[in-house]
């Protein structure tokens, strides 16, 4: 299980280096947010993974990547809206 997490946190990494455009934005606490979720996504794919043929740490990893803009969807989507 801590593989998972090691190898989404990474992925949380990856997100953030790819999503940056300066030294500063990786600076941001946004940023950090991004890394950790990337882990906790990574550590909850441990529970979830399936047999199926695909290396599970690799899969750990791309769940790191992609389940931050994920969570940040669905926290838009159902988050609190202005009604003014």
């Amino acid at each position: 299980m801590v593989l998972f997490a090691i190898m989404g946190f990474i992925g949380g990494i990856a997100h953030c280096l790819i999503d940056a455009k300066s030294w500063d934005d990786l600076k941001k606490f946004e940023m950090c947010k991004q890394i950790f979720i990337g882990g906790i996504v990574g550590f909850l794919y441990s529970f979830l993974y399936s047999d199926y043929g695909y290396p599970n740490t690799i899969m750990s990893f791309v769940s790191g990547y992609m389940g931050t803009d994920a969570i940040k969807t669905i926290i838009d989507k159902f988050g609190k809206k202005d009604t003014k």
